[in-house]
Protein backbone atom coordinates (compact mmCIF):
# COMPACT_ATOMS: atom_id res chain seq x y z
CA UNK A 1 0.00 0.00 0.00
CA UNK A 2 1.82 2.99 -1.36
CA UNK A 3 1.68 6.45 1.25
CA UNK A 4 -0.15 8.08 -1.51
CA UNK A 5 -3.18 5.98 -0.20
CA UNK A 6 -3.19 7.42 2.92
CA UNK A 7 -3.13 11.09 1.97
CA UNK A 8 -6.74 12.23 1.40
CA UNK A 9 -7.65 9.60 3.97
CA UNK A 10 -10.55 8.27 2.32
CA UNK A 11 -9.31 4.78 1.59
CA UNK A 12 -12.85 3.16 3.05
CA UNK A 13 -13.81 3.81 -0.77
CA UNK A 14 -12.14 0.20 -1.00
CA UNK A 15 -14.62 -1.29 0.66
CA UNK A 16 -17.62 -2.19 0.24
CA UNK A 17 -37.85 -2.23 -7.85
CA UNK A 18 -40.11 0.42 -5.75
CA UNK A 19 -42.94 -0.92 -3.36
CA UNK A 20 -45.87 1.37 -3.71
CA UNK A 21 -46.77 1.28 -0.02
CA UNK A 22 -43.68 2.62 0.30
CA UNK A 23 -43.93 5.44 -2.10
CA UNK A 24 -47.00 6.14 0.11
CA UNK A 25 -44.88 6.03 3.53
CA UNK A 26 -42.27 8.72 2.46
CA UNK A 27 -45.01 11.17 0.81
CA UNK A 28 -46.93 11.14 4.42
CA UNK A 29 -43.38 11.58 6.43
CA UNK A 30 -42.84 15.18 4.32
CA UNK A 31 -46.17 16.68 4.79
CA UNK A 32 -46.34 15.65 8.57
CA UNK A 33 -43.24 17.48 9.05
CA UNK A 34 -42.51 19.82 11.60
CA UNK A 35 -39.59 22.55 12.46
CA UNK A 36 -36.41 20.29 12.98
CA UNK A 37 -35.66 21.29 16.71
CA UNK A 38 -33.07 19.31 18.87
CA UNK A 39 -33.26 18.83 22.27
CA UNK A 40 -30.52 16.21 23.36
CA UNK A 41 -29.47 15.89 26.55
CA UNK A 42 -32.68 17.92 28.26
CA UNK A 43 -31.98 17.07 32.01
CA UNK A 44 -28.36 18.37 33.38
CA UNK A 45 -25.84 15.79 31.55
CA UNK A 46 -28.22 13.50 30.84
CA UNK A 47 -27.88 12.25 27.47
CA UNK A 48 -29.21 9.44 25.99
CA UNK A 49 -29.38 6.49 23.06
CA UNK A 50 -31.23 3.77 21.48
CA UNK A 51 -31.08 1.50 18.49
CA UNK A 52 -33.52 3.03 16.07
CA UNK A 53 -32.75 -0.04 13.12
CA UNK A 54 -30.65 -2.68 12.43
CA UNK A 55 -27.77 -1.46 8.83
CA UNK A 56 -25.78 -2.89 6.71
CA UNK A 57 -22.56 -0.42 6.63
CA UNK A 58 -25.05 2.62 6.86
CA UNK A 59 -23.35 6.04 6.15
CA UNK A 60 -26.03 8.79 5.05
CA UNK A 61 -28.72 10.19 7.05
CA UNK A 62 -31.32 12.69 7.05
CA UNK A 63 -33.68 13.11 9.56
CA UNK A 64 -37.05 14.54 8.55
CA UNK A 65 -38.66 14.75 11.69
CA UNK A 66 -41.59 12.40 13.33
CA UNK A 67 -40.08 9.49 13.62
CA UNK A 68 -38.85 9.39 9.84
CA UNK A 69 -35.74 9.36 8.64
CA UNK A 70 -33.52 8.25 5.20
CA UNK A 71 -30.65 6.44 5.24
CA UNK A 72 -27.86 4.49 2.94
CA UNK A 73 -26.49 1.40 2.91
CA UNK A 74 -23.21 -0.16 1.58
CA UNK A 75 -24.94 -1.86 -0.89
CA UNK A 76 -26.45 1.31 -1.90
CA UNK A 77 -29.80 0.69 -1.04
CA UNK A 78 -31.97 4.25 0.17
CA UNK A 79 -34.56 3.35 2.47
CA UNK A 80 -36.68 5.02 4.83
CA UNK A 81 -37.05 4.38 8.03
CA UNK A 82 -40.35 4.71 10.11
CA UNK A 83 -39.97 5.00 14.20
CA UNK A 84 -43.37 3.47 15.72
CA UNK A 85 -44.67 3.98 19.63
CA UNK A 86 -44.13 0.53 21.59
CA UNK A 87 -42.75 -1.27 18.50
CA UNK A 88 -39.83 -1.79 16.24
CA UNK A 89 -39.14 0.87 13.80
CA UNK A 90 -40.47 0.00 10.03
CA UNK A 91 -37.78 -0.01 7.61
CA UNK A 92 -39.09 0.74 3.52
CA UNK A 93 -36.85 0.37 1.16
CA UNK A 94 -37.06 3.43 -1.90
CA UNK A 95 -34.70 2.37 -4.56
CA UNK A 96 -30.66 1.45 -5.09
CA UNK A 97 -27.98 2.66 -6.58
CA UNK A 98 -25.13 0.22 -7.61
CA UNK A 99 -22.32 0.42 -5.40
CA UNK A 100 -20.40 -0.44 -2.74
CA UNK A 101 -19.99 2.34 -0.42
CA UNK A 102 -23.34 4.25 0.97
CA UNK A 103 -23.82 7.28 -1.10
CA UNK A 104 -24.80 10.34 0.96
CA UNK A 105 -28.34 11.24 1.03
CA UNK A 106 -30.13 14.51 1.12
CA UNK A 107 -34.36 15.44 0.73
CA UNK A 108 -34.42 18.64 -1.13
CA UNK A 109 -38.14 20.34 -2.59
CA UNK A 110 -40.66 18.73 -4.13
CA UNK A 111 -40.39 15.38 -2.11
CA UNK A 112 -36.55 14.99 -4.25
CA UNK A 113 -33.91 13.10 -3.08
CA UNK A 114 -30.18 13.55 -3.47
CA UNK A 115 -28.05 11.03 -3.88
CA UNK A 116 -24.09 11.58 -4.13
CA UNK A 117 -21.68 8.59 -5.40
CA UNK A 118 -18.25 9.39 -4.57
CA UNK A 119 -14.83 8.22 -6.20
CA UNK A 120 -13.48 5.47 -7.41
CA UNK A 121 -13.69 2.91 -10.40
CA UNK A 122 -17.43 2.05 -10.98
CA UNK A 123 -18.44 -1.48 -9.16
CA UNK A 124 -18.99 -4.62 -10.47
CA UNK A 125 -22.79 -5.92 -10.91
CA UNK A 126 -23.74 -7.81 -8.43
CA UNK A 127 -26.79 -10.13 -7.53
CA UNK A 128 -29.83 -8.98 -6.04
CA UNK A 129 -31.30 -9.22 -2.33
CA UNK A 130 -33.89 -11.69 -4.14
CA UNK A 131 -31.22 -13.73 -5.85
CA UNK A 132 -31.60 -12.89 -9.25
CA UNK A 133 -28.68 -11.38 -11.12
CA UNK A 134 -29.07 -7.69 -11.10
CA UNK A 135 -29.09 -6.08 -14.74
CA UNK A 136 -28.67 -2.63 -13.53
CA UNK A 137 -25.57 -0.47 -14.72
CA UNK A 138 -23.08 -0.11 -12.33
CA UNK A 139 -23.77 3.80 -11.15
CA UNK A 140 -21.09 6.24 -11.82
CA UNK A 141 -18.82 7.25 -9.71
CA UNK A 142 -18.41 10.99 -8.56
CA UNK A 143 -21.95 11.77 -9.75
CA UNK A 144 -25.12 13.69 -8.09
CA UNK A 145 -28.12 12.10 -8.46
CA UNK A 146 -31.86 12.53 -7.97
CA UNK A 147 -34.79 10.39 -6.70
CA UNK A 148 -38.37 10.76 -6.53
CA UNK A 149 -41.55 8.86 -5.67
CA UNK A 150 -42.54 6.53 -8.51
CA UNK A 151 -39.03 6.81 -9.98
CA UNK A 152 -37.86 3.18 -10.91
CA UNK A 153 -34.69 4.46 -10.00
CA UNK A 154 -32.04 7.52 -9.07
CA UNK A 155 -31.09 9.00 -12.29
CA UNK A 156 -28.14 11.01 -12.95
CA UNK A 157 -27.83 14.31 -12.51
CA UNK A 158 -24.10 16.15 -12.42
CA UNK A 159 -20.86 14.84 -13.00
CA UNK A 160 -19.45 15.99 -10.10
CA UNK A 161 -16.16 14.81 -11.62
CA UNK A 162 -16.02 16.31 -15.02
CA UNK A 163 -16.53 19.54 -13.29
CA UNK A 164 -13.70 19.00 -11.32
CA UNK A 165 -11.51 18.38 -14.09
CA UNK A 166 -12.28 22.00 -14.91
CA UNK A 167 -12.01 23.77 -11.76
CA UNK A 168 -7.87 21.82 -10.35
CA UNK A 169 -7.65 22.09 -6.96
CA UNK A 170 -4.51 25.05 -6.78
CA UNK A 171 -3.37 23.57 -3.36
CA UNK A 172 -3.31 20.02 -4.26
CA UNK A 173 -0.19 18.19 -2.77
CA UNK A 174 -0.75 14.88 -4.66
CA UNK A 175 -0.09 15.96 -8.00
CA UNK A 176 -3.66 15.10 -8.76
CA UNK A 177 -5.28 18.30 -8.87
CA UNK A 178 -8.38 17.19 -10.85
CA UNK A 179 -9.25 14.19 -8.79
CA UNK A 180 -12.75 14.03 -7.42
CA UNK A 181 -14.24 12.36 -4.62
CA UNK A 182 -17.31 14.03 -3.50
CA UNK A 183 -18.04 12.99 0.41
CA UNK A 184 -20.39 15.12 1.38
CA UNK A 185 -24.65 16.90 0.51
CA UNK A 186 -26.97 18.95 1.62
CA UNK A 187 -29.93 20.35 -0.33
CA UNK A 188 -31.19 24.48 -0.40
CA UNK A 189 -34.37 25.22 -0.36
CA UNK A 190 -33.78 27.17 -3.61
CA UNK A 191 -33.63 23.53 -5.36
CA UNK A 192 -29.86 23.99 -5.63
CA UNK A 193 -27.23 21.35 -3.77
CA UNK A 194 -24.20 22.03 -2.22
CA UNK A 195 -21.55 19.19 -1.67
CA UNK A 196 -18.27 18.84 -0.09
CA UNK A 197 -15.33 16.88 -2.42
CA UNK A 198 -12.62 15.54 -0.30
CA UNK A 199 -10.31 14.99 -3.29
CA UNK A 200 -11.00 18.76 -4.50
CA UNK A 201 -10.29 20.06 -1.34
CA UNK A 202 -14.11 22.61 -2.26
CA UNK A 203 -17.19 23.09 -1.90
CA UNK A 204 -19.61 23.12 -4.90
CA UNK A 205 -23.06 24.02 -5.61
CA UNK A 206 -25.10 22.47 -8.37
CA UNK A 207 -28.33 24.32 -9.90
CA UNK A 208 -31.49 23.28 -10.86
CA UNK A 209 -30.25 23.75 -14.23
CA UNK A 210 -27.15 21.78 -13.64
CA UNK A 211 -24.72 24.52 -13.61
CA UNK A 212 -22.18 24.29 -10.88
CA UNK A 213 -19.94 26.58 -9.24
CA UNK A 214 -17.09 26.62 -6.49
CA UNK A 215 -18.24 27.77 -3.25
CA UNK A 216 -14.78 27.83 -1.50
CA UNK A 217 -11.37 26.28 -1.17
CA UNK A 218 -9.94 25.00 1.36
CA UNK A 219 -6.60 25.36 1.74
CA UNK A 220 -3.57 23.00 3.53
CA UNK A 221 -2.31 23.50 7.26
CA UNK A 222 0.98 22.47 8.27
CA UNK A 223 1.03 19.70 11.21
CA UNK A 224 2.87 17.82 12.85
CA UNK A 225 3.74 14.03 12.63
CA UNK A 226 1.80 12.31 15.53
CA UNK A 227 2.76 9.75 17.97
CA UNK A 228 2.03 6.30 17.89
CA UNK A 229 1.92 5.62 14.03
CA UNK A 230 3.17 2.12 13.76
CA UNK A 231 6.60 0.90 12.07
CA UNK A 232 5.62 -0.27 8.61
CA UNK A 233 7.70 -1.25 5.59
CA UNK A 234 8.31 0.43 2.46
CA UNK A 235 6.24 -1.71 -0.30
CA UNK A 236 3.12 -0.26 2.70
CA UNK A 237 4.13 2.97 2.34
CA UNK A 238 6.65 3.35 5.31
CA UNK A 239 8.53 4.70 6.99
CA UNK A 240 6.39 7.43 8.62
CA UNK A 241 8.77 10.43 9.11
CA UNK A 242 9.48 10.82 13.15
CA UNK A 243 6.98 12.14 15.15
CA UNK A 244 7.38 16.14 15.33
CA UNK A 245 8.36 16.44 11.84
CA UNK A 246 6.16 19.27 10.25
CA UNK A 247 4.58 18.56 7.16
CA UNK A 248 1.67 20.21 4.90
CA UNK A 249 -1.65 18.44 4.68
CA UNK A 250 -4.31 18.47 2.93
CA UNK A 251 -8.41 19.59 4.51
CA UNK A 252 -10.05 16.86 2.77
CA UNK A 253 -13.72 18.35 2.41
CA UNK A 254 -16.02 15.45 3.81
CA UNK A 255 -19.06 16.88 5.24
CA UNK A 256 -21.40 20.37 4.70
CA UNK A 257 -24.54 21.14 6.64
CA UNK A 258 -26.51 24.30 6.53
CA UNK A 259 -26.87 25.89 10.20
CA UNK A 260 -29.66 27.39 11.65
CA UNK A 261 -28.43 30.42 11.25
CA UNK A 262 -28.46 29.87 7.37
CA UNK A 263 -24.72 29.82 7.09
CA UNK A 264 -23.12 26.83 5.03
CA UNK A 265 -20.70 24.70 7.69
CA UNK A 266 -17.58 22.03 6.14
CA UNK A 267 -15.99 19.71 8.08
CA UNK A 268 -12.62 18.66 7.03
CA UNK A 269 -11.56 15.11 7.54
CA UNK A 270 -7.36 15.90 7.66
CA UNK A 271 -5.10 14.54 4.71
CA UNK A 272 -1.72 12.10 5.84
CA UNK A 273 -0.58 11.56 8.67
CA UNK A 274 -3.92 12.76 9.61
CA UNK A 275 -2.47 14.48 13.16
CA UNK A 276 -5.64 14.28 15.31
CA UNK A 277 -7.28 17.76 16.50
CA UNK A 278 -6.35 19.47 13.34
CA UNK A 279 -9.53 19.29 12.06
CA UNK A 280 -11.91 22.29 11.07
CA UNK A 281 -15.17 23.11 10.80
CA UNK A 282 -15.31 26.41 8.57
CA UNK A 283 -18.05 28.52 8.50
CA UNK A 284 -19.30 30.09 4.60
CA UNK A 285 -21.66 33.02 3.94
CA UNK A 286 -24.90 31.73 1.61
CA UNK A 287 -24.44 32.76 -1.69
CA UNK A 288 -20.21 33.02 -1.37
CA UNK A 289 -18.21 32.24 -4.62
CA UNK A 290 -14.35 31.14 -5.22
CA UNK A 291 -13.57 32.02 -1.60
CA UNK A 292 -10.99 30.62 0.08
CA UNK A 293 -10.98 28.72 3.68
CA UNK A 294 -7.24 30.01 5.03
CA UNK A 295 -5.80 28.36 8.41
CA UNK A 296 -3.24 31.31 9.11
CA UNK A 297 -6.32 33.72 7.62
CA UNK A 298 -8.98 31.88 9.79
CA UNK A 299 -11.24 35.04 10.49
CA UNK A 300 -10.50 37.62 7.71
CA UNK A 301 -12.43 35.92 4.74
CA UNK A 302 -15.86 35.08 3.75
CA UNK A 303 -15.03 31.50 5.25
CA UNK A 304 -14.19 32.04 8.31
CA UNK A 305 -13.24 29.26 10.65
CA UNK A 306 -16.16 28.33 13.37
CA UNK A 307 -13.86 25.43 15.33
CA UNK A 308 -10.62 24.05 15.54
CA UNK A 309 -9.19 20.72 17.28
CA UNK A 310 -11.45 18.14 15.72
CA UNK A 311 -9.99 14.61 14.25
CA UNK A 312 -11.11 12.87 11.39
CA UNK A 313 -14.57 14.82 10.70
CA UNK A 314 -17.22 12.44 8.28
CA UNK A 315 -20.27 14.52 8.38
CA UNK A 316 -21.78 17.48 10.16
CA UNK A 317 -25.35 18.14 11.08
CA UNK A 318 -27.26 21.08 12.42
CA UNK A 319 -29.80 21.83 15.37
CA UNK A 320 -30.77 24.75 17.53
CA UNK A 321 -27.96 24.04 20.22
CA UNK A 322 -24.93 23.94 17.37
CA UNK A 323 -23.25 21.72 14.96
CA UNK A 324 -22.81 18.39 15.62
CA UNK A 325 -19.89 16.69 14.31
CA UNK A 326 -18.99 12.57 13.92
CA UNK A 327 -15.41 11.89 13.82
CA UNK A 328 -14.64 8.29 12.28
CA UNK A 329 -11.84 7.89 14.89
CA UNK A 330 -11.07 9.74 17.79
CA UNK A 331 -7.27 8.46 17.01
CA UNK A 332 -7.72 9.68 13.79
CA UNK A 333 -8.46 7.63 10.27
CA UNK A 334 -4.71 6.98 9.43
CA UNK A 335 -4.40 4.74 12.86
CA UNK A 336 -7.80 3.11 11.87
CA UNK A 337 -6.48 2.07 8.70
CA UNK A 338 -3.07 1.18 10.54
CA UNK A 339 -4.89 -1.27 12.92
CA UNK A 340 -4.21 0.49 15.85
CA UNK A 341 -6.03 -0.84 18.73
CA UNK A 342 -8.47 1.34 20.01
CA UNK A 343 -8.54 3.35 17.10
CA UNK A 344 -11.88 2.16 15.90
CA UNK A 345 -13.77 4.12 18.55
CA UNK A 346 -15.31 7.47 16.82
CA UNK A 347 -17.37 9.88 18.30
CA UNK A 348 -20.26 12.66 18.15
CA UNK A 349 -19.58 16.32 19.21
CA UNK A 350 -21.81 19.38 19.81
CA UNK A 351 -20.32 22.75 18.86
CA UNK A 352 -22.04 25.58 20.48
CA UNK A 353 -20.85 28.80 21.55
CA UNK A 354 -20.19 29.68 24.97
CA UNK A 355 -22.68 31.73 26.79
CA UNK A 356 -19.74 33.38 29.04
CA UNK A 357 -16.79 33.95 26.90
CA UNK A 358 -18.32 33.48 23.48
CA UNK A 359 -16.00 31.13 22.54
CA UNK A 360 -16.75 27.67 21.11
CA UNK A 361 -17.50 25.12 23.36
CA UNK A 362 -16.76 21.27 22.20
CA UNK A 363 -18.66 18.77 23.94
CA UNK A 364 -18.88 14.72 23.24
CA UNK A 365 -22.01 13.00 23.46
CA UNK A 366 -22.08 9.55 24.19
CA UNK A 367 -18.30 9.04 25.10
CA UNK A 368 -16.65 5.83 23.50
CA UNK A 369 -19.73 3.76 22.45
CA UNK A 370 -19.86 4.75 18.81
CA UNK A 371 -17.52 2.55 16.65
CA UNK A 372 -16.57 3.56 13.49
CA UNK A 373 -19.75 6.10 12.98
CA UNK A 374 -20.56 7.65 9.23
CA UNK A 375 -23.68 9.86 9.65
CA UNK A 376 -25.34 12.69 11.65
CA UNK A 377 -28.77 14.62 11.33
CA UNK A 378 -30.45 16.27 13.83
CA UNK A 379 -34.40 16.77 14.00
CA UNK A 380 -36.44 16.48 17.32
CA UNK A 381 -33.34 13.80 18.25
CA UNK A 382 -29.85 13.40 16.97
CA UNK A 383 -29.63 10.57 14.46
CA UNK A 384 -26.54 9.06 13.77
CA UNK A 385 -25.29 6.22 11.42
CA UNK A 386 -22.38 3.82 12.19
CA UNK A 387 -20.41 1.18 12.14
CA UNK A 388 -19.61 2.65 8.21
CA UNK A 389 -18.58 -0.64 7.40
CA UNK A 390 -20.20 -4.20 8.70
CA UNK A 391 -23.59 -4.68 10.93
CA UNK A 392 -24.38 -1.18 12.13
CA UNK A 393 -27.50 0.51 13.02
CA UNK A 394 -29.51 3.84 12.82
CA UNK A 395 -28.99 5.50 16.36
CA UNK A 396 -30.97 7.94 18.17
CA UNK A 397 -29.88 10.34 21.21
CA UNK A 398 -31.23 12.83 22.79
Amino acid sequence: MARGHYRKGLGMNKRTSLITTTCAALALAVAGMTPAIAHPGKGPGQVHSRTVAPLDSPRGVDALGNGRTLVTEGDGTFSLVVERPHAAAKVFKLGQLNTDFAPAIAMGRNHTIWLLTGGGEPPAARASTLGRQSTAAPAPPATLFKWRPGWAAPRAFADIAAYQATDPDPYDLEDFPEDSNPFGLAALWDGSVLVSDAAGNDLLRVFPDKHIVTVARLMPRVVAVPEGLPDIPPEEGGPFPPAGTMIPSEAVATSVTVGKDGYWYVGEHRGYPATPGKSQIWRIKPGTTNATCDPLKPWTRPCKRFADGLTSIVDLGAGWRGIYAVTLSKMSWLKMELGVPGSEIGGLFLVSKSHHSGHRHIKELVPDQLTMPSGVDVSDAVYVTGPIFGPGALMKIW
